[in-house]
């Protein structure tokens, strides 16, 4: 009987705390909701803790489509939703409220909002549960059936470049979108033949464009950006019934072609760039620069745009849910002279050359001008493959960049050889050679091969002389003196083998193709700027202006900001610099350069004529190059390359052309 009881009793207890087993509390099934929702398990969020009353109204799909959507399209991130602590807990009846704190990461910065989140006791499954009472104020309170969240893209503005003066080079300014009135133009071919031959398009595209699904009678339909620059096709569209435009906001570079190749352009981002860039904040709607500063300067240009976001409110005002403001692109200040560049450009007429100036006072870099080149604005509107087609196949080469590459000096290196050998010991500069004839070879080991000058003067000729006539033969003999390590060395103590410290990629100067002058007619080519030396317009000008500069050479500058700063120091003494500055001045009254010599003007300088032969002892083109400065006011050194220039004398198109630079631009400048 006592075992009996004993049963009993354990069965009673065990019953008993059967039932002590109660459902779970609202406070511990927010606190589950709130766990899913920050992980973002929408589904299971849906399936267990939603009411199944608020079921009849919203789905499972809808619900997990609405929350995906919205936070995708917020790009939100780090979402966080925490219960928060109350000291209200009367749960006895069917309703329970809880506050909850949400957190989260937008597009358009953090968003936070502390809401009461509602909990009602409901059957499920013939069990009783607490359950969230769920409507779209959870997704943001203010939020009500009908609304809708938006997202607004605020635009900031990209900075400007401008020169040295302030003259914008390239700027946000004013274009328009030229386009057709629905309904005025539909049936008239005549007129939409002439649309489409100024704007570069086709009738059929204009028909399409006509035919979208949003067009009505009296829309304006857009076909085309046309730049402000273009008054006269504006001029003749304007003239055909049916043509409107409408003006936007658009990128100009006011000095068109003269600028091209150092402004560069902004294009819309293509897949490839969008891929590199998307980390950075970029979209698939941005410009970008394509080429010169504007890709150059990229990240200081660019804008940052701001994002809204907002519920549009089926009925009331529109309520801001976050909002970060735009920034707009920085503007930069370079050193470069529009005006003097434009200049430059204009003289070179549209042949095949480079120009560079730079100031041999503080290293800034006054103008970088390739000719011919191409309008920055008609590709910043989007050019067609058939108009880059015409610029690719044209024989001048209007898209090369011909002042960041590298040439032969030609006979501009002389003087830089004469620094070399005198710094070297190997040459006194009063000595006078016994040259005599055209042509000359060290021995018989050179085989065919000799050096040729154009002139023989019919006496001994000294450094002097043989700047003035522009001697070949004494500067190979130079070369060759100074020794093959001692000429390489020097060439390089001037930058040539080592990349130039300047902001805009530049190509590096060279010695050689391998960087030594190991071959002795390579060495003696090498001195009077044939063989393997290459420079960069820019480069040369540099290495002139250690001259002007009574030998410390700057180091080039892009920006107007920048403080001097010396590249190479003492690369010649001031005596070498002065008698080479004389010298240089000669050239320009007594020799090969005296067609330069200019009344108000002290010009001094080197001409160089750089033979390009396939092979030693043939004729082939010739580049004419003239390197010049003015010692009244050295304000600049301009080192200029006309291409193509066999038939125009060599150097003489590139003495022509800079003649007229300095003496138009002490015109301007006076």
């Amino acid at each position: 009987m006592r075992n009996y009881l004993l049963l009993t009793g354990l069965l009673i207890l065990l019953l008993g705390l059967g039932g002590c087993n109660k459902m779970a509390s609202p406070e511990e099934r927010l606190n589950e909701y709130a766990k899913l929702w920050s992980d973002q398990e929408f589904a299971e969020m849906y399936k267990s803790y939603v009411a199944p009353s608020n079921k009849e109204q919203v789905k499972q799909e809808d619900y997990v489509d609405r929350y995906q959507t919205i936070y995708k399209s917020l790009d939100v991130k780090k979402i966080k939703v925490t219960p928060l602590q109350t000291e209200e807990k009367d749960w006895e009846g069917k309703k329970a409220v809880l506050p909850i704190k949400v957190e989260m990461d937008t597009s358009a910065g953090p968003v936070s909002f502390k809401k009461k989140a509602v909990l009602k006791k409901e059957e499920k499954e013939k069990e009783e549960a607490w359950f969230v009472d769920w409507d779209v104020s959870y997704i943001f309170p203010d939020m009500e059936d009908g609304d809708k969240i938006r997202i607004e893209t605020i635009k900031g503005n990209r900075g400007e470049i401008v020169d040295r003066n302030g003259s914008s080079l390239a700027v946000n300014g004013q274009g328009y979108s030229a386009g057709v009135k629905a309904g005025d133009i539909d049936n008239d071919a005549a007129a939409k033949g002439k649309v489409a031959a100024l704007l570069g398009i086709t009738p059929e595209f204009i028909d399409k464009q006509l035919q979208q699904s949003w067009v009505r009678p009296g829309y304006f339909v857009p076909l085309k950006k046309v730049s402000a620059y273009d008054n006269e096709k504006l001029q003749q569209l304007r003239a055909i019934p049916g043509f409107e435009t409408q003006e936007i906001t658009m990128r100009q570079y006011p000095y068109k072609e003269a600028l091209g190749h150092l402004t560069g352009y902004i294009g819309d981002i293509n897949g490839e760039e969008l891929k590199k860039l998307k980390s950075k904040g970029y979209s698939d709607q941005d410009q970008i620069g394509k080429r010169g500063l504007e890709q150059l300067l990229e990240e200081k240009l660019r804008a940052r745009n701001g994002k809204k976001i907002y519920i549009e409110k089926a009925k009331g005002e529109p309520v801001t849910i976050a909002e970060k403001a735009a920034k707009d692109g920085e503007n930069v200040k370079v050193a470069i002279n529009a005006e003097l560049q434009k200049t430059i450009y204009e003289e070179l007429k549209g042949k095949p050359g480079t120009a560079a100036a730079i100031d041999p006072k503080t290293g800034q870099v006054l103008a970088l001008a390739s000719s011919p080149a191409f309008d920055p604005n008609e590709f910043a509107l989007g050019v067609s493959a058939n108009r880059y087609q015409e610029l690719e196949k044209n024989p001048a080469q209007p898209l090369l960049n011909r002042f960041a590459a590298t040439y032969s000096p030609g006979s501009t290196i002389k003087p830089i050889t004469a620094a070399v050998a005198i710094k070297a010991n190997t040459l006194d500069p009063a000595k006078e050679r016994p040259i005599t004839g055209l042509h000359w070879k060290k021995d018989a080991s050179w085989g065919n091969y000799s050096v040729t000058r154009v002139k023989d003067p019919g006496e001994p000729v000294n450094l002097q002389k043989a700047l003035i006539y522009s001697d070949n033969i004494y500067f190979a003999q130079t070369a060759l003196e100074t020794g093959r390590e001692k000429m390489a060395d020097g060439l390089k103590s001037f930058g040539y083998g080592e990349k130039i410290p300047f902001a805009y990629p530049i190509r590096a100067s060279q010695v050689s193709n391998s960087g030594t002058l190991d071959k002795e007619i390579l060495l003696s080519d090498t001195g009077y700027g044939q063989g393997e030396v290459l420079s960069s317009m820019l480069h040369l000008s540099s290495v002139y202006s250690a001259i002007v500069n009574d030998g410390n050479m700057m180091k080039p500058q892009l920006y107007a900001e920048a403080q001097p700063e010396v590249w190479k120091k003492n690369l010649l003494s001031k005596a070498s610099a002065d008698l080479l500055k004389q010298d240089l001045r000669l050239v320009v009254q007594k020799g090969t350069a005296k067609s330069a010599d200019t009344p108000g003007l002290a010009l001094a300088g080197k001409t160089g004529t750089a033979e390009l032969k396939l092979e030693k002892g043939t004729k082939g083109k010739e580049n004419g190059l003239f390197v010049a400065y003015d010692q009244q006011q050295p304000s600049f050194v301009l080192a200029l390359m006309v291409e193509g220039a066999e038939g125009a004398g060599g150097s003489k198109a590139a003495i022509a052309a800079s003649k007229q630079i300095f003496s138009k631009w002490k015109e301007i400048s006076s």
